[in-house]
């Protein structure tokens, strides 16, 4: 049986389970002739569900937007979203997508395919990175909303003090000797989850490798390159940050929020993290958890790099906007999307919930700019932001790269090689996860 037919057939039986009542956030009272269209979000401040409700306004009658909230957990979003869609539910009218699990639900055709006008409309001013996590197959298959990417933080106080231009690229290697000479921590996420895929991934992308090469391969064809010259410097640094406790010993539990209390603290130096580390830094201070001078020692840059030579391959974020194919409304559902991703409501989502912008335009707002200091940063960022493999067996990838990599003191030179055997053994169907 093809791999692809497998990977339908599994989500059919799960699908079998999947007929739960959603919750649902109503926006107000409609006429029974109104269609209603039901919005999959991920939690979030408040902000699509806001979206919601001016789209709904602004359609006239037209149709009400109605959001269902997802579970917390991306793995657990993905599972609900994929089991609902394999089902045929036609409530799957918007859903709120996060990158690596588009190609998992486009393989089998779960996605409505999008008009070629509102396809143009949509990308013209897209941000190169958030544009490459939104196709699948050389094809746009789902909307960019808004987009995400990790930032190198640092104190300005332990910057200075080693004598680095931060002005001028910085690599793992430099990090590395900073935190060892100052006797300081390195905020990285260490954890057994997804945030050590979005990690290898990104320091194997900015050698100029891939953890996937042939990512559009089926199950049985695929090609690893966790085993090279990438997945080699990609073992070195987390091995060396392990081993030597340069990631505290929080490390093998250490998920993005965790290196942020790690940075925000003394013994912090340098960190990689999402761009939500400024308004919850800011929340705290003016808390007062946090000390007021803290602030002005926190300066930002682009993403590490690996490779002194090459430009750094930033992790890729955010969510993407998706119509599941058995919706009854897909017209109106795109008509609805091309309100939500408006450039005008990416700004208000940003200022409100913190999350970037994929359109490039939207960058140019006074209260992003107010807001968010390093939005020129996290705008370049976004256009040399590399994904993570796109292919419908991430879940599979993912799973076992965390399996290998954490904890980060257990890595060595053997890993990647490990690792890969692991990984084919695993799509061959000769392993479990």
């Amino acid at each position: 049986m093809p791999a692809q037919s497998r990977g339908r057939r599994r989500w059919v039986a799960l699908a079998l389970a999947a007929c739960s009542a959603v919750v649902m956030t109503g926006c107000g009272p409609a006429q029974e002739s109104t269609p209603t269209l039901t919005w999959y979000i991920n939690p979030d401040d408040g902000g699509q569900a806001e979206l919601a409700q001016q789209c709904t306004a602004e359609a006239n009658g037209k149709y009400r937007i109605q959001t269902s909230l997802l579970p917390n957990e991306a793995a657990s979003q993905r599972e609900q979203l994929a089991r609902r869609l394999a089902a045929g539910d036609s409530s799957m009218d918007i859903m709120s997508l996060d990158p690596p699990f588009i190609p998992e639900l486009a393989e089998p055709g779960f996605l409505a395919p999008i008009p070629e006008d509102v396809a143009e409309r949509t990308t013209q001013n897209t941000l190169e990175g958030a544009l490459a996590g939104a196709q699948w197959k050389g094809e746009l298959v789902t909307v960019p909303f808004w987009a995400n990417t990790q930032l190198l933080w640092y104190r300005k106080s332990v910057v200075e003090k080693a004598g680095l231009d931060a002005s001028k690229p910085i690599t793992w290697d430099q990090l590395i000797e900073v935190a060892r000479d100052q006797k300081k921590f390195l905020g990285v996420q260490g954890s057994r989850a997804e945030s050590m895929t979005v990690w290898i991934n990104a320091l194997v992308e900015s050698s100029g490798g891939h953890v996937v090469e042939n990512p559009e391969a089926p199950a049985d064809e695929i090609s690893i390159g966790l085993d090279s010259e990438a997945g080699q410097k990609a073992a070195e640094i987390v091995g060396t940050i392990g081993r030597e406790g340069l990631g505290s010993p929080g490390l093998p539990t250490q998920a993005e929020n965790a290196s942020m209390l790690l940075f925000q603290g003394d013994d912090g130096s340098f960190m990689v993290n999402w761009p939500f580390v400024w308004p919850a830094t800011n929340s705290a201070i003016k808390a007062g958890t946090l000390p007021a001078s803290l602030a002005s020692d926190i300066g930002w840059t682009i993403y590490p790099r690996t490779d002194a030579s090459k430009e750094s391959a930033p992790p890729l974020g955010g969510i993407n906007l998706g119509v599941g194919s058995s919706s009854k409304h897909p017209d109106l559902a795109y008509e609805a999307i091309e309100c939500i991703v408006s450039p005008e409501h990416q700004t208000q989502y940003f200022v409100t919930n913190g999350n970037p912008p994929s359109d490039s335009t939207a960058y140019d707002a006074a209260e992003v700019k107010e807001k968010f200091p390093m939005a020129p940063v996290i705008r370049e960022s976004l256009d040399q932001a590399a994904p993570r493999p796109q292919t419908p067996y991430y879940n599979e990838v993912s799973t076992s790269i965390q399996q290998f990599w954490a904890p980060a003191s257990d890595v060595t030179a053997d890993t990647p090689k490990n690792n890969t055997e692991f990984i084919l053994q695993v799509l061959r169907g000769e392993r479990l996860l």
